[in-house]
């Protein structure tokens, strides 16, 4: 259960990614008070429009980054200074999501040592919940978002230029129900905590 208010900020490679992979965590800490922001790189006016509806759609805010840098998402938390960032995981499928994670990585000591934050880093889930070499991703961490789940699907849906239909909304519907499961409720988002300059914080909140 989150316990208090903070600043969620995703860090994502495609305009989907965020929907898709913490649609239901950006939501839910949403409603409950919490400042909530997503960060893609600018795509095409297609792209960024649809961005922009799914950001909508969760009460978050859009940050379209120029490139996708450690440099330029150095400067994004810098200026932002969230509590809580999630990224892809290292070994993801797919290539674009594992050059977005090494640059959070990559940003992070010099951030943090300078302005205090991100307090906790996460990475999420993948395609069918695997690593780029089959296994099955490790995501101890489950948040419930049975009741933020139509929501995440409805964000989702924004993105009207990609397979929603066909490929990724039946995916979040299983990965959902597969998390919701490990925690004996209807849909979940699993995530794995990141070491900060080599700590994981205790926390009862994301």
């Amino acid at each position: 259960m989150v316990t208090r208010h903070g600043h969620l900020l995703t860090v994502m490679a495609h305009a989907d990614d965020a929907e898709l992979w913490a649609g239901g965590t950006l939501c839910r800490h949403a409603h409950l008070g919490w400042r909530t922001s997503i960060a893609v790189p600018a795509s095409d006016p297609v792209r960024d429009g649809e961005a922009a509806a799914g950001a909508d759609v969760l009460g978050a805010r859009l940050h379209l980054l120029p490139d996708m840098t450690i440099a330029t998402v150095a400067a994004l938390l810098a200026e932002l200074r969230p509590d809580v960032v999630i990224t892809h995981p290292a070994d993801d499928v797919h290539p674009d999501h594992r050059h977005a994670s090494g640059v959070v990585l990559g940003a992070l000591p010099e951030v943090v040592i300078a302005t205090g934050r991100p307090g906790r880093v996460y990475t999420c889930d993948s395609y069918n919940n695997l690593d780029q070499h089959g296994r099955p991703l490790d995501l101890p961490v489950v948040i419930d978002t049975t009741d933020y789940h139509h929501t995440k699907i409805k964000a989702l849906l924004a993105h009207e230029s990609q397979p929603i239909a066909e490929h990724f909304g039946p995916m979040a519907e299983t990965l959902g129900r597969l998390h919701g499961h490990r925690i004996g409720t209807g849909f979940g988002e699993g995530f794995r905590p990141v070491p900060v300059l080599g700590r994981i914080p205790a926390t009862d909140t994301l």
